[in-house]
Formats: C-alpha cells, structure tokens, sequence
C-alpha cells in the first residue's frame, strides 16, 4: 500500500473583490428578515400593516380621518387615506421628487424631527420604502397642490418620474393611495388573510379613536365583503369589547394623562409623553394585556406594560393594607395575584420612541414605565377608595388566586420530581423517550394506547418520542392552576417536556426542539387537540410563540386500484365529499377503486403511520401560531370557557354553514 497525499478541499477564495455593498433596496430584497421579519405571510401582512401605520401618523397630527384598505383579486392591496399627502416637489439635496426620495431611500422621511409629525409610529424611515422594495409593482398616487400626481415602481426602482395626472375635483380631498403586489419571487407565496387584518384594524380603529378605518375584500366575489371601524371611547370601549363574552367585575377604569418628562441628559430638551390605560376586571382566571406605543402593537410589552404591571400591583397591595383585608401577618399579593382576570391595556405616545427592532415588537424607553405607573396609581386608587363594593370584589379575586397560587405551588413541587419521574414505570404517560435531544428531536402527544402503540412502533426511535394520553386531559380554561397540576396527564405531559409550567414555564430546558399533537381524524381527536391547544395557549404560551407546537396530519382515506394507491389528506375549504370527489377523478377506473376510511390512527399498521404522518421526508406539519393574542384569548374563551351562550350561537351559525355544504 502507498501513502497518498491528502489534498485539503480548496477554500472560496476572500479578498477585497469579496466585499459587495448593496445600497437600501437591493439590500433590503437580499435581506428582508431584517425589515419585515422574514418571508413568511407574517412579514406579508407586515407590508400592509407599514402602509397603514403611515396613514395612522397622518391621523395622529390631526390630518386625517379616514383610511381604506382593499383586498384585489390580482394579489394587489391598496390603502387610501385622506391626509395631506406625501410632498411631490424637488427635495434640493437629492434632486429628486420627495415622492421617490421616500419610496426608495432607507433612512429618508418626514419623523425625524418633531416638526411635521408629533407623535409618529414610523421611526427609521424604513417602512415604505421596505414594501416598494418587496414589491413586484407598486403605483403611488397622491392627491395634493391641486393636483392627482402619480409614480410607478418595479421591484423597488421608479419606471420614469413623478406625473402630474389630473386636477383634482371639486370637494375632492387630498391624500395618498399605496397600490402594491408583493414580490413573491421574494416572499412566500401566501394570500392576504381578511380576518387577520380585520383583527388588527379593530385594534387600531380603537386606540387611534375618532377615526373610520374599512376594509374591502373584492377577492369575494359576485359582492365584496366590507367591514368598517370608528370607535369614540378608545381604550374604554376596547376593554368592554373584549369582555363582552365575560362577567365584569366593574365598569372599565380609564385614565388618559400627559406627562411632562425632563431628561437627565441636559442638552435634551423637556418633552410630553401621552398615557392611555383601560383595566377591567372579569370572573375568569385568564389575563388579557394589550400594548401599544403611538398606537403600534407591541405584542412583547416593554417598559410601558412594566409600568401598567407594577402600579395595579401597589395600588391593591396598599388599598388592601389600609382596609385591614391583609393582615399584618400576611404577606403581599403577588403580581399573579392581582394580574388574575384582569384585562388590561395601555397605549403611550411618545415623540421619540425606542423599539427592540424594526418591527416594533416591543418598547424600551425606561422613563415610560414611571409615567404609566404614575396615570395608573392615581386612576387605580382613586378607583377603589369611590368605589368600595367593587373593590372589595378585587381583593377578594385577588385572596382567592393567592391561595391558590399557594395551592399550586405545592402541587408544583410534587410534579418537579426530575428525571426519576421520567423513567419511572409509573409514569401515566408512559413516555416512550427518544435517544438523543435537541433542536432536532421531537415528542408526538397521541391519544390513547392503541395509537401509541402504533406510533411506538412506526417511529425513529433515535429522535422521535411517544407521550399515549389516556382519555381528555382537563380543561383548563375552566380550572386554576392548583386542579390543573392534580391532573395526571397534565402532570405526565409537564414531566415529559420538562420545561415547568407557567410562571415557572422555560423553554431552556425543553427536551424536545418539536412538540407535535397527532389525533384522531375524528370528533373526539379535534376534541382533544383543543383541550390540548387551550392548555398550551394558558400555561406554555412561549412554547407556540418561539415555534415548537405543531398538529400532525395524517391521512383521512387510502384509495386502492391495483398497484396505485393514494392517500388524502383534510384540505382547508373542503369537506371530506369534496377531497374524495377530487382525488377519483384522478384514477382511470374510478368504480375499481378501493376505499378505506381512517377514523383513527390505531387503524394504520406502523409502517403506514411512519410513511404519512411520521417520516419528516414526506410528513406534512401544520405549525401552531398566535397571529392576535386578543382574537386567540377571545376564541379559547368562548369555545372552552364557562359562558354557554356566545358558544350556542357560534355552534348554531357554523352548523348553518355545514348543512349548506350537503354533507
């Protein structure tokens, strides 16, 4: 035998003709994660959402009260509002129209200093010049100077100057209208979903106040669907809004302030920060926070939640100190305490906010939190000294979660048994664990014995674990915590994970990177999937929000003729009638074709369940999100709730609809 020579594998070569710069449109086509937070429909909505929060600027320096939002049905959106206008004219230090100067230069905008806008959502004049970057087509009109002026970009870059279309109308008004079609040689290829946005106008219609907001799906067709916002009461109608399907303590408590704030740093000059709080207090055991900074979505709180948090907390403490209903022997109430069936929400506007990134998910500026904790301290006070009956109705909320907080907590420290509760053969889950964890590894919750015991047997063991429940595991809407952790698979389930439950819940120590629910493609399997979404959403909510819940789909038909087979899977709009109507026609013998119906995974033998629901080469995985916390709250709320009549009525109206399918 010779020695050979080991040649090392050649290296990409790295000097200076590596280096590419890319200027702000080719790099925000090339980087989008960075302006919209990825691909996927979320940063497609995004774009929609950047278009609106521009107009949402106008309405706040009193420009503007009305927006429109239209759906097309060539994938197109546009939104129209009726403010000034975005300026036309030369900007002398580019030579270019203002128009185009705003469209397609990052960092360029009319919010940097506080002269045209106030209070603005838009910071880093980034946002629409992002969506004409992401966009295949994109025509701006603005209607101003007397004048409908027009432009018209592809991917980003102006195909010729600003126009001067028409003179306006008499009576018309000035404005502008965004017309785009996202780039999906770019983006996922998702479609505009209505009811999404239509949550989030909502929201919006609410905190702006005084403003109308519509949106137009002309996707429908022969007659578009419209629905249309304008809300006077603000935060206060919010919180009676979500509510509404609840049993109310007390009437909303509501304050709006400004705050005068004095920097530390004296070569800033004094500013104003405006505060908006609504807290209302309902008979479940659930929290509703809703954040907002000049009247963007925070969805990640910050310090203005902080503030909110901190103040309800005192105020009850120091309230229940004075009334002598804490004793000198008790301690405090928690904040899990006195956060218990509160809805509460908050909304700041402040002249020079600080966000964690661009999408603005969350607010850092930490002289926010002591102007909300001062509006809400005084509002909350003054509340409970005028109104002594329904604060006793707090404090008494507030004894009864501390105890069982207390309760839980002992029931916590009996389900935080360790690895030897894992590998115990006592285990109720009895979890058939992987051999290997990580981001790469994964646990399928299935429902009963028999699917587990086919599951147990299809799976790579090497990464893939099995967690049978027996039966439905509680309904935690309906439970505290304390009756949540004496339930066995509840317990089995918390063990399995290991990542603690609710305020103790972490996702450092989760042992599985995918948690996946695989059912029966029956009633009682979409039953136990939402008592299992409903536990997920109460006590895991980190575990949907950082990507680690999905729903397995496994197949709903085998369909047989000869040597072919194929198996049919639940598709969204369609019934079972029509998926088998459809995949027939795909056969060329139709009337051969064998047909076996699977109501439950027990019914596939191994290799059949590892081939379509378990193999990650061929298996489809539906991934679990919270696009909207308070839509989400308000679903789980009213189908798993106490309340039977708005569950009555969303049972009557969507029956309607599948006896109107022939079924």
């Amino acid at each position: 035998m010779t020695d050979q020579q080991i040649v090392p594998p050649a290296q990409p070569q790295y000097d200076e003709d590596s280096i590419v710069y890319l200027e702000g449109i080719e790099h925000i086509r090339a980087r989008p994660g960075m302006y919209v937070g990825g691909a996927d429909s979320r940063a497609l909505h995004h774009l929609i959402h950047e278009v609106v929060d521009n107009a949402i600027d106008e309405a706040l320096a009193g420009r503007c009260d009305r927006i429109m939002v239209t759906l097309h049905d060539d994938y197109s959106v546009s939104i129209a509002d009726n403010g000034v206008g975005i300026p036309v004219g030369i900007h002398k230090p580019t030579g270019k129209s203002a128009l185009e100067v705003v469209m397609t230069l990052v960092g360029a905008g009319g919010k940097f200093n506080n002269g045209a806008y106030k209070v603005s959502g838009g910071l880093h004049g980034v946002g629409v010049s992002a969506v004409n970057a992401l966009s295949e087509e994109l025509v701006a009109q603005v209607y101003r100077d007397g004048f409908m002026w027009e432009q018209v970009y592809r991917h980003g870059k102006p195909q010729g100057g600003v126009k001067k279309v028409r003179p306006l109308e008499d009576g018309e008004s000035t404005g502008t209208t965004i017309r785009f079609r996202p780039d999906f040689e770019i983006l996922d290829h998702n479609e505009f979903n209505y009811q999404q946005l239509l949550q989030r106008f909502r929201e919006t219609a609410f905190v702006t106040r005084k403003v109308t907001i519509s949106l137009r799906d002309e996707r429908v067709k022969p007659i578009p669907r419209e629905s249309t916002f304008y809300f006077q009461g603000g935060l206060r109608s919010f919180a009676a809004f979500l509510n509404r399907n609840r049993t109310a303590l007390h009437d909303p408590i509501y304050a709006e302030r400004e705050i005068d704030i004095v920097p530390e740093n004296s070569k800033k000059e004094p500013y104003t920060v405006g505060v908006e709080i609504a807290l209302q207090y309902n008979d479940t055991s659930n929290v509703m926070e809703l954040a907002f900074a000049n009247t963007i979505a925070t969805p990640d709180g910050g310090t203005h939640l902080t503030g909110l948090r901190s103040a309800v907390t005192s105020a009850i403490n120091r309230y229940a100190r004075k009334q002598n209903l804490l004793k000198e022997k008790d301690s405090n109430f928690g904040g899990t305490d006195t956060l218990e069936g509160l809805t509460a929400i908050v909304s700041i506007r402040h002249p020079d906010p600080s966000f964690e990134s661009q999408t603005k998910v969350k607010l850092l500026n930490p002289e926010v939190q002591g102007a909300v904790s001062q509006v809400t301290s005084e509002a909350f006070n003054d509340f409970l000294e005028m109104n002594p009956r329904e604060a006793r109705r707090i404090i008494d909320k507030c004894m009864t979660s501390k105890r069982a907080r207390e309760a839980a907590r002992k029931a916590r420290d009996l389900v935080r048994s360790g690895p030897s509760l894992l590998e115990s053969s006592t285990l109720p889950g009895k979890l058939a664990d992987c051999s290997s964890h990580g981001p790469e590894s994964e646990i399928y919750i299935v429902e009963g014995d028999s699917a587990g015991g086919t599951a147990k047997q299809g799976r790579d063991r090497h990464f893939q674990a099995i967690l049978p429940l027996r039966g439905k595991i509680l309904n935690t809407e309906r439970a505290r915590l304390d009756k949540v952790l004496d339930n066995n698979e509840v317990k089995s389930l918390i063990s399995a994970l290991g990542t603690g439950i609710s305020d103790d819940f972490t996702t450092e120590k989760l042992r599985y990177g995918r948690v996946i629910i695989m059912t029966d493609a029956d009633v009682d399997g979409s039953h136990i999937r939402t008592l299992l979404l409903t536990f997920f959403f109460r006590h895991m909510q980190p575990l949907i929000q950082e990507g680690h819940l999905y729903i397995a789909q496994p197949p709903i038909y085998l369909l047989k003729n000869g040597k072919d087979h194929e198996y049919l899977y639940p598709r969204a709009g369609m019934n079972d009638a029509q998926i088998l109507e459809s995949a027939l026609k795909r056969f060329k013998n139709p009337d051969r074709v064998q047909m076996q119906r699977y109501k439950g995974l027990g019914e596939m033998n191994a290799t059949q369940l590892w081939d379509t629901t378990m193999n990650p080469e061929t298996r489809t995985l539906l991934q679990v999100a919270i696009e909207d916390a308070a839509e989400a709250d308000r679903v789980f709320d009213m189908l798993m709730g106490s309340a039977v009549p708005p569950r009555r009525s969303f049972i009557q109206t969507h029956a309607k609809r599948v006896r109107n399918l022939d079924i």
